[in-house]
């Protein structure tokens, strides 16, 4: 019995510790790029008197931005799954988009204030190799995968090239729209918006409006031509 309250202890040691790095490594790679600190700073920022505790509970820089994500995807992922149940069998572009972009703005509000997770992702955004690791946990995601479904099912149809285009700039829009609100909370400038709500219904507004609006295209004169969207069920990804 006093082993095993020994071993839980640990445990339980162990765990607080990993939360301090995760916490201080989210914070200094969104304030400061994810190249431009060091497993040393994160460490002495977490109040770790190793400085080889990073590597020590993480292993690689790669396993540790990995782990700030999953940090952050359980609640995301519970809080889509609920929305999903709402809007199923939708056929409204708005309802799918809402569902994509209001999970993470309502885990934002969650947080408080200051938050970095907006902007560590930011940051994670502009180099592939970790890009690609957010992109993984989200095909990693059912309930994400769930709302493509839905939203392709709805989707007006877009030639393919264009529909790569207005993908990655939702992407954009939401990560940078999100990470600019961020810092200017954190900084206690003004916003737009009152609420993360409300910001999460500008960008609802803008991005149905991306997905829909009409496809300009070259015709036989030489002059751009507007196309208007076509028929349901093209898909996105």
């Amino acid at each position: 019995m006093v082993m095993m309250t020994g071993r839980t202890a640990r445990a339980e040691r162990v765990e607080v510790t990993r939360d301090h790095i995760l916490t201080a490594a989210e914070r200094l790679f969104a304030e400061h790029g994810v190249f431009s600190v060091s497993n040393r700073q994160i460490s002495e920022a977490a109040g770790q008197g190793n400085t080889a505790a990073v590597g020590y509970h993480f292993g690689t820089k790669t396993h540790l931005v990995q782990a700030i994500v999953r940090k952050h995807s359980k609640s995301i992922e519970r809080h889509r799954t609920e929305m999903l149940a709402a809007v199923e069998g939708s056929d409204d572009v708005r309802d799918w988009v809402s569902c994509m972009v209001r999970p993470v703005t309502e885990h934002l509000a969650r947080l408080g204030s200051p938050t970095w997770y907006a902007r560590f992702l930011a940051q994670v955004g502009t180099d592939p190799a970790l890009n690609a690791i957010a992109a993984e946990e989200n095909r990693a995601s059912p309930s994400l995968q769930r709302n493509i479904e839905g939203f392709n099912r709805c989707l007006p149809a877009l030639p393919p090239a264009v529909r790569t285009e207005r993908g990655e700039m939702m992407r954009q829009l939401v990560l940078h729209a999100c990470a600019v609100r961020e810092r200017a909370l954190a900084e206690g400038a003004p916003t737009p918006r009152e609420s993360w709500q409300g910001t999460a219904t500008g960008l609802i507004d803008a991005l149905v409006g991306l997905w829909l609006a009409p496809v300009t295209s070259v015709g036989t004169t030489g002059r751009p031509e507007l196309g208007e969207p076509g028929a349901a069920g093209q898909r996105v990804s």
